[in-house]
């Protein structure tokens, strides 16, 4: 198991780093996001989608649960899910594991399903430490 931990210092910075982890990402990946209400979930997730060439603006599913972002020049996409209120609902769980199989799939509250996700998921815990700046732990099997 591989773990690295970042300390960025703005939002910007946080959204840098969801860029350059975009760089390593493939389809089939899913990436799971632990943090705090209002911790940087979303903002390292509008990193990521402009470091997969997404230019849509990137926002909370936090009210639709599911927001699906073509990734322009492939055959997938990448799949935006907020399991915080809807954790326990098997449909959801299942459709996210479906998707997960030819896309990239990131998780805001994942720890809710951690026990539904596969073992190679890449867990990104986010830890406000002051102000804007963030500890980042990224876990994953590579």
């Amino acid at each position: 198991m591989q773990k690295v931990t970042h300390i960025t210092n703005s939002a910007k910075a946080t959204q840098k780093l969801g860029e350059s982890l975009a760089k390593k990402i493939k389809a089939g990946t899913i990436i799971a996001f632990e943090s705090d209400l209002g911790g940087g979930k979303t903002t390292l997730m509008q990193g990521l989608a402009k470091g997969l060439g997404i230019k849509t603006r990137v926002v909370s599913p936090t009210f639709v649960l599911e927001r699906i972002y073509p990734i322009p020049h492939k055959k997938y996409s990448l799949y935006h899910y907020d399991v915080y209120r809807l954790a326990d609902d098997p449909y959801l769980v299942g459709e996210i594991l479906e998707n997960a199989e030819n896309n990239i799939v990131a998780i805001e509250w994942a720890e809710k399903i951690k026990d539904y996700l596969p073992d190679q998921t890449i867990w990104i815990k986010i830890t406000e430490i002051k102000d804007n700046h963030r500890k980042i732990t990224i876990t994953s099997l590579l």
